[in-house]
């Protein structure tokens, strides 16, 4: 495989206009902002990003906005998952078309995966739409019900998948995870997909982790891998305890409609969300602008501008 990612992906929000359709012309300055925080890539259209809740059409027209605005600064992963295994395997084809760097995908979400090898069989489906990308199995069992041992997936996914880089790991079970960077001498590049737990993810060998609130704090998040690598424990687990009480109060709101919130109260505005998902009501953001702003929040991350109102 490639060799493996280190640092953090930012798993970004797709920008909409206020009518509900897509706003590509917020993508360039937005990957400019993420650049400049540091981050190592994008992950788009995926649950942040509202991937599920698009059109084909649109998820290609956003995956090709941010690979035109990254311009070879970023790496871009695009995330192709489909409860139609041919759809899936259409977007990867297209990912490797417009020049994506990776692709992923969850398994299929409505008639869901019956064991390992079924699993198996999917992804390898999906994944030989573009046999010369790196291809990232999407692990997510809160999201899409499909909970499975992971090590088995790597065990015949790395026999029936060529290329195969590894998993995106979004799930509590550190100690499945720690084996899965273990596996096979750490053949497979398995990141990170829990924010509130990428410290104890680091403590195990966790190299590089996508998540949602990096596009808004990757620098805070990036204090706290600086000092774990330099061995300063305490100051790692202050700034990280410091991420986990700014979760907690997310965790308060549904989590997409939230940080779409705290993207406008940053000034950037990302419209509405698609339903089923439903943006913050007026109320609901001024109670959350209000607890973000008594932890601290807004002048820690350094906003260029900060929008009380919604």
């Amino acid at each position: 495989m490639s060799k493996k990612i280190e640092g953090l992906i930012a798993a970004t929000f797709t920008p909409f206009h206020e009518d509900g359709t897509v706003n590509t012309s917020l993508i360039p300055a937005l990957v400019d902002k993420l650049v400049k925080d540091g981050v190592r890539g994008i992950f788009v259209c995926g649950s942040n990003g509202e991937g599920p809740n698009m059109t084909l059409e649109e998820r290609k027209l956003v995956a090709e906005a941010f690979v035109k605005a990254a311009g070879g600064r970023l790496m871009i992963i695009v995330h192709v998952g489909h409860s139609c295994i041919a759809e899936a395997k259409m977007l990867a084809a297209h990912a490797a078309a417009i020049g994506a760097d990776a692709f992923a995908a969850v398994a299929a979400f409505y008639f869901k995966p019956s064991s390992v090898e079924n699993l198996v069989d999917c992804m390898a489906d999906i994944a030989s739409g573009a046999p010369g990308l790196p291809f990232y199995y999407y692990h997510i069992p809160h999201l899409t019900g499909v909970g499975m041992d992971m090590i088995e997936f790597l065990r015949l996914a790395g026999r029936r998948i060529p290329n195969l880089a590894g998993i995106k790991y979004t799930a509590t079970t550190l100690q499945e995870y720690q084996s899965c960077l273990n596996y096979s001498q750490g053949r497979f590049d398995i990141l990170y997909g829990l924010d509130e737990l990428l410290l104890p993810a680091l403590a195990v060998g966790a190299k590089a982790a996508i998540g949602s609130t990096y596009t808004f704090a990757a620098p805070l998040y990036l204090r706290t891998m600086e000092a774990f690598q330099r061995g300063d424990l305490e100051a790692a687990r202050e700034q990280h305890a410091y991420l986990v009480e700014v979760i907690r109060v997310l965790l308060k709101y549904p989590p997409i409609p939230g940080q779409k919130a705290i993207m406008h109260m940053l000034g950037w505005d990302m419209g509405p969300c698609r339903l089923p998902l439903a943006t913050l009501d007026k109320e609901s953001y001024d109670e959350f602008y209000h607890e973000l702003a008594a932890l601290g929040f807004f002048e820690k991350v350094s906003p260029r501008k900060v929008q009380h109102t919604s």
